[in-house]
């Protein structure tokens, strides 16, 4: 399943030969690049949804909190972010 995980920028810098603005994102912990060519107005510590490695729209800091609560919860964050295999085996601590 594709879709837009939320997560808060940290930095941003010009990439390609500074065709292509593109910013570090934090998504709970994990650092993922993304580019910012839908959204120039973004800025660093701005919240924003991500799909595949473009950054969509600019969110508020609750709803990115409570729509990535959500996606994690549904276990999707995992897969989204291609993690699962850097992630400790979790599965003695569900029910």
């Amino acid at each position: 399943m594709c879709l837009a995980i939320p997560g808060k920028i940290k930095s941003i810098e010009m990439k390609f030969d500074g065709t292509v603005r593109m910013a570090q994102i934090d998504f709970g912990g994990i650092t993922k690049e993304a580019s910012l060519e839908m959204i120039p107005k973004a800025q660093v510590g701005d919240y924003v949804l991500v799909h595949v490695g473009v950054a969509i729209s600019i969110v508020n800091e609750e709803e990115a909190k409570r729509t990535f609560r959500y996606l994690e919860e549904m276990g999707e964050i995992e897969e989204e972010l291609n993690i699962q295999d850097r992630l400790p085996d979790r599965s003695e601590y569900r029910e």
